[in-house]
């Protein structure tokens, strides 16, 4: 389908929209492959990004012709937490490559330009993002694998390995895509590879996660001062934090599912430690966080 007739067609639905004061971007996406879940096998979406909104997300469905297209409104807010938190990777996907049909004082450039460079601060956050949610994955693992749950050990400690891939994509300066394993064969083969033995090996299940759960202490080890550096840095800014405090944190509240994990582990692993606070309770004391000395926030 030519792009003149489909733009000429749908322009009726996103013209009125793009007038309006608060419409930022107008973004055209059209279906690539026969199946195709970039668009919901739908055949056009046309993608309008809002200064704000009743709702941050509005889906409306169309048919034209032989044709099936849809219309999303997002906010501005919601386009960004999708990005920071990796909740909707085709996002990313439809601002770079989708077709723009309108541009309010080139915010939609501004954004592709952040997205390539992809700034280190917006990085750290990512990482930390993905690191808490690979804890969770890892420990949640090795309990069903311990109580000889081998199937659903095997489902999380996919998952786990998918954090993984992601951080070490997000590291070298990229985002994660839905083909995000094409990206780490090329970036770090060895995390491929561990991916390779756990899917496709002929070893029974359990000594295939028994293995990867050796491998997997290994790399969290050495990533966990890396992986954990946004929390550990925010830890830094004050004496000593209450969880209640540090959940409301505006950044930590992006992770805040899996804080309570995220600084377990760290305490059993010796970068954060445990103050105890005297409360009105005999023998009860309130728990404040703060980050070791000796750990490095830089």
């Amino acid at each position: 389908m030519g792009e003149f007739p489909v733009k000429d067609l749908l322009r009726p639905i996103y013209q009125e929209r793009a007038s309006h004061p608060e419409t930022l971007a107008v973004l055209m996406i059209e279906k690539r492959d026969q199946t195709s879940p970039r668009t919901d096998n739908l055949d056009v979406t046309l993608l309008i990004i809002t200064k704000s909104a009743e709702k941050p997300l509005f889906i409306k469905h169309y048919e034209f012709l032989d044709q099936k297209a849809a219309l999303h409104i997002v906010t501005e807010k919601q386009l960004n937490d999708w990005i920071l938190l990796g909740t909707n990777r085709r996002i990313i996907d439809w601002i770079l490559n989708g077709k723009v049909l309108f541009d309010r004082n080139e915010y939609l450039m501004k954004l592709i330009e952040r997205l390539n460079t992809f700034p280190f601060e917006d990085r750290k956050l990512k990482i930390t993002i993905e690191f808490s949610k690979l804890i969770r994955r890892y420990m949640e693992g090795k309990a069903f694998f311990e109580n000889k749950q081998h199937l659903d050990a095997y489902n999380h400690i996919v998952h786990a390995l998918h954090h993984l891939a992601r951080i070490e994509v997000i590291d070298r300066g990229f985002h994660p895509e839905v083909t995000v394993w094409n990206q780490v064969k090329q970036i770090e083969p060895q995390i491929h590879k561990l991916y390779k033995e756990l899917v496709e090996s002929d070893e029974e299940l359990n000594k295939r996660l028994e293995l990867l759960f050796l491998a997997f202490d290994f790399l969290i080890h050495s990533k966990t001062e890396f992986g954990s550096s946004h929390l550990l840095k925010i830890l830094s800014e004050k004496d000593f934090w209450y969880f209640a405090d540090l959940i409301e944190h505006p950044d930590v509240q992006l992770y805040g599912v899996d804080l309570s994990v995220l600084l377990e582990f760290l305490i059993d692993r010796g970068f954060v430690e445990v103050r105890r606070i005297e409360t009105k309770g005999q023998e009860i004391y309130h728990r404040g966080y703060s980050l070791k000395k000796s750990v490095d926030t830089n």
